[in-house]
């Protein structure tokens, strides 16, 4: 059976551009005991992508996980038919041999069954209840442990994960404070229950802007972001803030040889006695049913939304990957195969 997988040739030098990229052509072999044919369903584009490559060396099939089907098993666990999420990388099929279970409950191919999620779109399993809502959901309520009426803070605001927290935070009686690069990201943040949102791009002062919408100062800042706008969240924290660090998408395409300049950050992290900490989501993939089941059932009651930016075609992986990073999507970007 003939696949199709995207093929990373060069290392990214800035932005990534799509002959960075080659699409090619794979014979897949005959399935033995234990293996599984899965078809991709619905791809993800997310920004760890980008620095994770830079550790690999060239060329190499493009990592990212995607939801596939099971088309044909000779494995009882993973049946003609049912659905499996994995790090298959930007492939239309591919042959897997899925191990025993590790603690994680993952095979040490990467391969699990699709959690239940109630009846909410397979595509879920990407965003909302996959690794960017186990990342919001832990991320910020384990580092950040926020408490009523505090004040958040959030960069990337009306990304994947920045969409996510900010309406948990709401659930949990804080005032929400989200940044992001458009008037209709904007718009949108404050239909999802923001009390304010800041359009950093065309804000003239982002210092007063942000003192107007936090008073009292922040108590949590959760950070996508990096770079001089976590420099000037920081600049207004109170007392034993804490700060999340989930991401640094301001520097990631940086081009070879340039470095930002944001000004000494350990003045405001020593005398406001700030508590930062930076994570991978794998920390928590233990309990990831945890923050599955309750981010399912908080989008089944309404209380958070979910919008999807969906790119048809698989052809289309790397222009949805470079529109991710240049923050074409609002929400989660999902390429549907």
């Amino acid at each position: 059976m003939k696949a199709e997988k995207f093929t990373l040739v060069r290392h990214f030098d800035g932005y990534p551009k799509t002959t960075d990229f080659k699409l090619e052509s794979e014979e897949l072999p005959p399935l033995k005991d234990g293996e599984v044919l899965c078809e991709a369903e619905f791809l993800s584009v997310d920004p760890y992508m980008r620095p994770y490559t830079m550790s690999m060396t060239p060329p190499f099939t493009m990592i990212g996980g995607q939801v596939a089907k099971v088309v044909e098993s000779r494995n009882a666990k993973y049946p003609a038919g049912s659905y499996v999420i994995g790090q298959l990388g930007w492939r239309s099929r591919i042959v897997v041999l899925p191990a025993t279970p590790g603690p994680d409950k993952s095979s040490a191919a990467g391969l699990e069954l699709l959690p239940d999620m109630g009846g909410l779109p397979h595509s879920y399993a990407l965003g909302v209840c996959g690794m960017p809502g186990v990342s919001a959901y832990f991320g910020f309520l384990e580092l950040c442990q926020p408490k009523e009426g505090e004040t958040v803070v959030v960069t990337g605001a009306a990304g994947a994960v920045g969409s996510l927290v900010g309406q948990i935070a709401k659930i949990k009686g804080c005032r929400v404070i989200g940044f992001a690069g458009t008037d209709d990201k904007c718009a949108w943040l404050r239909e999802l229950g923001y009390d304010v949102a800041i359009n950093y791009k065309t804000c003239p002062d982002i210092d007063a802007a942000l003192k107007e919408a936090a008073p009292k100062g922040v108590d949590c800042y959760f950070d996508n972001v990096g770079g001089m706008l976590s420099h000037r969240v920081r600049q207004q924290m109170n007392l034993f803030g804490r700060v999340s660090c989930c991401g640094a998408i301001s520097s990631y395409n940086a081009k070879t040889g340039e470095g930002a300049t944001v000004p000494v950050p350990e003045p405001a992290i020593v005398f406001k006695q700030l508590k930062i900490e930076g994570f991978i989501v794998r920390r928590w993939w233990h309990r990831k049913d945890e923050a599955i089941s309750q981010m399912a059932a908080w989008v089944r009651e309404g209380k958070i939304k979910v919008q999807e930016h969906v790119t048809e075609g698989f052809h289309k992986m790397p222009q949805a990957f470079i529109g991710m990073l240049k923050g074409d999507n609002t929400g989660k970007a999902i390429v549907k195969a």
